[in-house]
C-alpha cells in the first residue's frame, strides 16, 4: 500500500497500526470503465516524539488545569487555541496516534460559507489560521487557497446558488456568480453543457488533514502542552456543588487517574460513548462516508478548484494530480450504533460499490473522461454526524466545566480552527463570548440520546449536505417523537407538522381536498395561501394555536425574587408583583440577550417562566449556573407537566367568556396580568399577553386536561368562528407587528437597546446582569439598530438572510421574513448597521433610502422603527 496524499517530513513510515487487507478489482458492472485496481490504504505515519510522547515511556501527571480527550484535529486545535490564550498544565489524551480516528481519512475542504454569519466568521478565521499556521509552527500543512465552485444542473439550484450569493455578501465573503461557459474555465475536465451556472468562492482551498492536525499538535507543544499517545480515557468523575449542580473532578486512564479543572471530550465518533459514562448527552452517530481518489489524470494542475455538483452529490478536488471524489448520497449507511471499537485506529470499512453507485454515475456525467481513469483507491471511512447536520461545542449542560467538541458532519477539517477558537475563549471565559446557538451542544434535548433515535436522522442529515437548501425544509427521520395531547385531534384536521426540539408542532393546516404535505420551493410554496386564511381568520375572528412545546419553568425558592432580579433585565419583584405577567430579556455581561422570556409570578416565593421551546436546555443550564452556592432555589422543568392553548383574535374575549365564569373584563383582566379561571370542567392559568399581536389569552393547562379544555372550546367555538391555526401563521402575525425571536432579531451579540427593546429594562433596578453594559451602551449610543422593513413588490418572497442595502450601500443583513398577510406584501426585520461607528438612531435610519435584495435583485422597501400593523398596540388592548 502507499501513502495517499502530498509527502512530508512529518511522514517517514506508515501503516504502524495495522495492515490493510489487499483488495480486489472492481466489481464487472464498472470493469468496461477501464478503470483500474484500486486499493485502500492507512494513512497513518511514525510518531514525532518531539510532538507526543507514548504513555509507556513517561508517566501520566496527576492533575491538569485542562484534560483533552482525543488527538484528532479538533482536540488538537482546542490545546493549540487554549495555549494561545495562556493557558498551562494543558494536557491531551490520544487512545491510539494523533490522527488516526477520522482524521487522517478526511477529504481536506476548506470552505467558508456557513449557514449562520458567526459560523462563517468562525470558518473564515480558521482558512486565515490555516494559511499561516505552517509558518509559525515550521510543520507543512498541505493548505492552498484554490477556490471552490458549485455548479447547477437546474433553475431551483441556481436560484438556491444565486441565495448564497446574497448571503455570502451579507457575510462579507468574496463570491461571484458565473455562467457555464466560465464554470467549464475554472474547471476544464467538466462537462458544461447542462449547467445553469455557478458560484465561484476564490477564498476557499484545500489542506492536508493529517499535516494540518500535526501543524495544531507541534503548536501546542511548542507552547508548553503536553500529548500523549496510546492513552485511553476510561471514565470522568465530577462532584456535587452547594446548588446540586455537578462539577468536573477527574479522568481515569488504564494508566492512571488525572484530576483537572476542565475536562473536553473531543474524541469524535467515541465520543457519545465516552460522554455516557458520565451521565452527558453527545448526540451523534457514525455513518460510512466514501470516496475514490484516481491515479494522475492529464488536465489536473495543483490549482484546480475544489468543484461541487450538489445535484450529484458529489465533491471534488486535486490529489497528487490525480482527483479525488466523494459525496453525501441521499440515503447514508449509519455505523457502529453499538459502539465504535477502541481499536478501530487509521481503520476503514469494507468497500461498497453498490452504494457508492449513485456517486460515480453522477461523477461520470460531470466528467466524462472518468471512465478511462484508473482509480488509485477507494475509501469508507466512517464519520460522526448530528442531528441537524451542525456540530457541536460547549458545556455540557450536565456537568460544569465539562466540555464538548464533536459531530462534525464531515467539515471537521475546515471547521476545526474556528471551533477550537471558539471552544477555548469559551472554557477561557467560563461562557461563550459571542453567539455560537447553532452549534451549542444544549440545542439537543436528551431524547436525541436515544440511539435508534440517532441511527434513522444519520441516515438523512448526511444526505443534506448536498440536498435543495429549500426554505423552512422540515427534517423527515425519526418523526413522530414527542407529541401533544392533541396531536391526532390536529392530524385528523388536516394539521402539517413540523419538528422543533422533538416536538410535533401543527404548522399550518390543510382544507378539505388538500394533502396536508410540503411542496418546497423557492418562489411560492404550497402552504402560502392556506397560512393566508389562518392569518385574516386571527385577525378578524378568534383562532386557537396549540403551543405546548414553550419551555416551562418553575423556580422556587426563599431567596427566588433576590435571584430572578438580578437575572432579569425587567422588574419582576416588588410590590403587586404576584400575579403579573412580564417580558423580559435575561442578559450576559456584555448585555446581549441569552435569552427571552415571559415570566409570571405566582406567589411570594415562585415564579413560573415560558421559554422559546429550542431553548429548554440551554436556558436551564445558564439559570442554573447563574444560581449562587448560599441561595435558597431551585429549577424544575415544567415543560411536559403543562399544555399551552393561546386563543387569539378579536372575538377571543367573547368565546372564552362562554366557557368561563370569570369576569374576563379589561377592568377584571387587565394586559400583562394572569389568573387561574375555570374552562369548562378544568381550570387553567391563563396569561393575557399575544405573540400575534391580537386581543388574546395564553391558557396554562395541565397536560391531562389539555384535550378536555380544547374539546370545550370546539364544542362552543362556531358561534365565533374559531378556527385552528399553526405555527406559519403565529411567524407571518409575529413579523408584521414587529415582535422579536430569540436566534434571529435577537441574540447574545445583540442588547436591547440595539433591538429597540430598551423599555423591556428596569433602568432603576438596582442591579441585574449585563446593566453596566447597558448604562455604557446607552450614554454612547448605538451603531445598529433593528428596524422593520415592508418590500413594495407583493410578487417577491425573503426567506431570511438578505442584503439590507441602505443608499445602494450594504448595510445589514434580513433576520425574520414572512409574507405579511394583511398587509399583502413581504415583511422583514433586520440591523441597520454603521460601519463608521456612528450612531443609528431615528433620524440616521429615515434619512436613507433602503432595498432588499432577494435572488440577486434589489427591491424598494419602507422602513420604521415601529411594526407594520398596530404601531399603537389598540387591538392587543381592547
Amino acid at each position: 500500500a502507499e501513502y495517499m496524499g502530498r509527502s512530508t517530513a512529518s511522514m517517514t513510515s506508515f501503516l504502524l497500526q495495522t495492515s490493510r487487507r489487499a483488495l480486489s478489482c472492481l466489481p464487472p458492472s464498472l470493469a468496461q470503465s477501464n478503470v483500474g485496481r484500486f486499493a485502500i490504504v492507512s494513512r497513518g505515519f511514525a510518531t514525532d516524539k518531539k510532538t507526543t510522547e507514548a504513555a509507556s515511556s513517561v508517566d501520566l501527571p496527576k492533575q491538569a488545569r485542562a484534560v483533552i480527550v482525543g488527538g484528532g484535529i479538533i482536540g488538537c486545535s482546542v490545546a493549540y487555541h487554549l495555549a494561545k490564550l495562556g493557558w498551562k498544565d494543558i494536557v491531551l489524551l490520544e487512545q491510539g496516534q494523533l490522527t488516526g480516528g477520522t482524521t487522517w481519512h478526511a477529504a481536506g475542504l476548506i470552505g467558508q460559507m456557513r449557514p449562520t454569519s458567526t459560523e462563517t466568521a468562525l470558518s473564515v478565521y480558521g482558512a486565515n489560521l490555516y494559511q499561516s499556521l505552517e509558518a509559525e509552527t515550521g510543520q507543512a500543512t498541505g493548505y492552498k487557497r484554490c477556490g471552490s465552485l458549485t455548479v447547477a444542473r437546474n433553475k431551483d439550484r441556481m436560484i438556491n446558488l444565486q441565495r448564497n450569493y446574497s448571503r455570502a455578501k451579507s457575510f462579507g465573503i468574496e463570491a461571484e456568480l458565473i455562467g457555464p461557459d466560465e464554470c467549464g474555465e475554472l474547471w476544464p475536465l467538466m462537462r458544461t453543457d447542462d449547467l445553469e451556472g455557478g458560484l465561484w468562492l476564490p477564498g476557499d482551498g484545500s489542506a492536508s488533514p493529517s499535516d494540518l492536525c500535526m501543524a495544531f499538535a507541534k503548536g501546542a507543544r511548542s507552547m508548553g502542552a503536553k500529548l500523549y499517545e496510546g492513552v485511553r480515557v476510561t471514565d470522568i468523575h465530577s462532584d456535587i456543588t452547594p446548588t446540586g449542580l455537578r462539577v468536573v473532578k477527574s479522568v481515569s486512564t488504564e494508566q492512571g487517574d488525572i484530576t483537572a479543572d476542565v475536562v473536553v471530550i473531543a474524541c469524535g465518533q467515541w465520543s457519545r460513548q465516552l460522554g455516557r459514562k458520565v451521565g452527558v448527552n453527545v448526540p451523534l452517530h457514525s455513518a460510512e462516508h466514501f470516496y475514490i481518489v484516481t491515479k494522475p489524470i492529464q488536465g489536473v494542475t495543483n490549482d484546480l478548484p475544489v468543484m461541487r455538483d450538489p445535484d450529484a452529490f458529489t465533491y471534488w478536488r486535486e490529489w497528487s494530480g490525480g482527483i479525488l471524489m466523494g459525496g453525501f448520497e441521499p440515503n447514508a449507511k449509519p455505523c457502529f450504533s453499538d459502539g465504535v471499537p477502541h481499536d478501530f485506529k487509521f481503520g476503514l470499512l469494507e468497500e461498497d460499490w453498490d452504494h457508492f453507485d449513485i456517486l460515480m454515475q453522477g461523477a461520470l456525467e460531470r466528467m466524462p473522461t472518468l471512465a478511462q481513469a484508473e482509480i488509485r483507491q477507494f475509501v469508507n471511512g466512517p464519520e460522526s454526524f448530528t442531528a441537524d447536520n451542525q456540530y457541536m461545542i460547549g458545556e455540557a449542560p450536565e456537568v460544569r466545566r465539562l466540555y464538548v467538541a464533536a459531530g462534525f458532519n464531515s467539515s471537521g477539517i475546515a471547521s476545526s480552527g474556528g471551533a477550537g477558537k471558539a471552544l477555548s475563549e469559551w472554557i477561557v471565559n467560563d461562557g461563550p463570548d459571542r453567539d455560537v446557538w447553532t452549534i451549542d451542544v444544549r440545542r439537543f434535548g436528551s431524547f436525541m440520546s436515544n440511539v435508534n433515535v440517532m441511527r434513522d436522522r444519520t441516515k438523512e442529515t448526511l444526505g443534506l449536505h448536498y440536498a435543495m437548501n429549500w426554505p423552512r425544509r422540515e427534517f423527515m427521520s425519526s418523526r413522530p417523537l414527542r407529541r401533544t395531547p392533541l396531536y391526532d385531534r390536529l392530524t385528523a384536521k388536516g394539521a402539517c407538522f413540523g419538528s422543533k426540539m422533538g416536538w410535533e408542532r401543527a404548522n399550518w393546516f390543510a382544507p378539505k381536498g388538500v394533502e396536508p404535505v410540503y411542496e418546497y420551493s423557492f418562489l411560492k410554496p404550497n402552504w402560502l395561501e392556506h397560512v393566508g386564511n389562518e392569518h385574516r381568520h386571527c385577525r378578524d375572528k378568534v383562532a386557537v394555536f396549540d403551543q405546548s412545546s414553550f419551555s416551562k419553568f418553575l423556580v422556587q425558592g426563599r431567596d427566588a425574587e433576590k435571584v430572578m432580579q438580578r437575572l432579569c433585565a425587567n422588574n419582576v419583584g416588588g410590590p403587586g408583583s404576584i400575579g403579573k405577567v412580564v417580558y423580559t430579556g435575561m442578559l450576559n455581561h456584555r448585555g446581549g440577550f441569552e435569552t427571552d422570556v415571559t415570566i409570571m409570578r405566582i406567589d411570594e416565593h415562585q415564579y413560573y417562566i415560558v421559554a422559546p421551546t429550542a431553548q429548554t436546555v440551554r436556558d436551564a443550564h445558564w439559570i442554573k449556573t447563574n444560581f449562587k452556592d448560599d441561595e435558597h432555589v431551585t429549577l424544575t422543568d415544567m415543560t411536559s407537566a403543562y399544555g399551552v392553548l393561546a386563543v387569539m383574535g378579536p372575538k377571543s374575549r367573547e368565546l372564552l367568556q362562554k366557557v368561563c365564569r370569570d369576569n374576563l373584563s379589561n377592568e377584571a383582566f387587565p394586559f400583562g396580568t394572569m389568573q387561574e379561571i375555570g374552562i369548562g370542567y378544568a381550570n387553567v392559568r391563563a396569561a393575557r399577553v399575544t405573540y400575534v399581536g391580537e386581543l388574546g389569552w395564553e391558557l396554562h393547562v395541565p397536560t391531562e386536561l389539555m384535550s378536555t379544555v380544547y374539546d370545550t372550546l370546539m364544542e362552543h367555538g362556531p358561534a365565533f368562528g374559531l378556527k385552528d391555526a399553526g405555527y406559519y401563521a403565529i411567524e407571518s402575525l409575529r413579523s408584521e407587528k414587529g415582535y422579536r425571536a430569540w436566534g434571529l432579531d435577537i441574540t447574545p451579540d445583540i442588547t436591547p437597546l440595539e433591538a429597540g427593546l430598551g423599555f423591556a429594562v428596569a433602568w432603576d433596578k438596582p442591579d441585574f446582569n449585563g446593566k453596566a453594559a447597558l448604562l455604557k451602551q446607552k450614554a454612547e449610543g448605538v451603531t445598529r439598530r433593528l428596524a422593520v422593513f415592508v418590500i413594495h413588490d407583493a410578487n417577491v418572497l425573503p426567506w431570511g438572510d438578505e442584503p439590507i442595502l441602505r443608499d445602494g450601500k450594504l448595510c445589514g443583513y434580513v433576520t425574520t421574513a414572512n409574507f405579511g398577510h394583511s398587509l399583502g406584501k413581504p415583511v422583514c426585520m433586520g440591523y441597520i448597521n454603521r460601519k463608521d461607528g456612528g450612531k443609528v438612531d431615528k433620524d440616521y435610519i429615515e434619512s436613507g433610502t433602503y432595498q432588499i435584495e432577494v435572488n440577486n435583485k434589489a427591491y424598494k422597501t419602507s422602513v420604521s422603527l415601529a411594526a407594520a400593523y398596530d404601531p399603537k398596540n389598540a387591538k392587543v388592548r381592547a
